[in-house]
């Protein structure tokens, strides 16, 4: 078949026709392409203003003082064409006022619950969690409250694990040297060997004691307990009992409560002047419970000193001589003790010498 001269040419101009129609067809593509990316990063860009407003407190504050102006001034603006304006415009601004109240403090009601978890926080309850109640910097807050909390309870765990395990395993190299030290031969070198290793066994027990003590309530073996029967074992040269008849049985630790007794009596005696009056050991009704004070009449404690009482290792400056002995626990651990039975020790100077008090219920 023979073909026509020209038929080169409408093949010609049929590629170009395609070719026009492939490049139409492409900028039309990528035109839609370009529009949907643009409405995509609005519609991103909407989304991510609007989470932004949704959890930023200071945003959604604003958006409602807006609201509480709008209304306001729709409400003044409507009651100056009626002549009975101020009756309803009143009440509608209070009432207005009230919802944009209620709107505010139920943002910033997490606010109270951080209060709450730092008051415990103070109090060592660790274990204590905020509640995350709105995603905005209030939330994000009680988040790092939590852990924040975790973090300080890990630290405190391991360094109660490390201090028992040390205790531990220095107890038993302390007692083959005391078993050593009683061969040697009778002297004042082998009284002042006996006694620092003495010193030494109570510091260790002291430790673990208060490391156990640390746990709280969970650590007491409580039964029924005569605090005045306790009481009367502490008596001794130097100390005066005063019993209130009729006190009733308490549910105490009876070892941790002799230890408390022990040291509270011990340092009055330490630091007690006779010649102005003996250590009065007291015993009273304070309720349904009982109230234990133990009072000295020394020079007390001085003021600035009275705050940290009771903290582990710590000693008034007047008494950091070799001659008074302790270490600094005796008080730790007489806090940890009432701690752990709900109490307080609490502790005050008085005219003359010092008084240290715990309510046992």
């Amino acid at each position: 078949m023979r073909h026509h001269p020209y038929d080169h040419r409408w093949r010609e101009h049929w590629e170009r026709k395609q070719k026009k129609r492939m490049q139409r067809m492409k900028r039309m593509r990528r035109d839609q392409l370009y529009r949907w990316r643009v409405h995509h990063r609005w519609h991103q860009r909407w989304h991510r203003h609007h989470a932004r407003f949704k959890y930023s407190l200071g945003a959604r504050l604003i958006g409602v003082f807006l609201v509480l102006a709008l209304v306001s001034s729709v409400i003044l603006w409507n009651s100056r064409e009626s002549s009975y304006g101020l009756l309803w415009a009143v009440p509608a601004l209070l009432l207005v006022t009230g919802c944009a109240f209620g709107v505010i403090r139920h943002m910033v009601q997490p606010l109270h619950a951080l209060a709450l978890g730092a008051e415990a926080f103070r109090r060592g309850e660790f274990s204590h969690r905020v509640p995350v109640v709105h995603g905005d910097e209030i939330g994000d807050l009680a988040m790092r409250f939590n852990q924040m909390a975790a973090d300080i309870q890990a630290m405190l765990d391991g360094k109660r694990a490390l201090l028992l395990a040390i205790s531990h395993e220095l107890r038993s190299p302390l007692t083959r040297a005391r078993l050593h030290a009683e061969m040697v031969g009778e002297g004042p070198s082998r009284d002042a060997l006996l006694d620092e290793l003495a010193q030494m066994r109570d510091l260790i027990t002291a430790l673990l004691e208060s490391e156990r003590l640390g746990s709280g309530h969970s650590a007491l073996q409580l039964s029924d307990c005569d605090l005045a029967e306790l009481a009367r074992e502490q008596v001794g040269p130097g100390v005066e009992l005063q019993i209130e008849p009729g006190l009733p049985t308490l549910k105490l630790d009876r070892l941790r409560v002799q230890l408390l007794l022990r040291n509270l009596v011990h340092n009055a005696l330490r630091h007690n002047d006779a010649s102005r009056g003996a250590v009065q050991l007291r015993l009273a009704r304070a309720g349904e419970g009982v109230r234990l004070t133990v009072r000295d009449f020394g020079l007390g404690v001085p003021a600035e000193s009275l705050r940290q009482l009771g903290q582990p290792f710590y000693r008034p400056d007047a008494a950091r001589t070799r001659g008074e002995g302790g270490v600094g626990l005796g008080l730790c651990l007489c806090r940890l003790v009432a701690e752990a039975h709900a109490g307080r020790l609490e502790m005050r100077n008085v005219e003359p010498g010092f008084e240290a008090s715990v309510r046992f219920s």
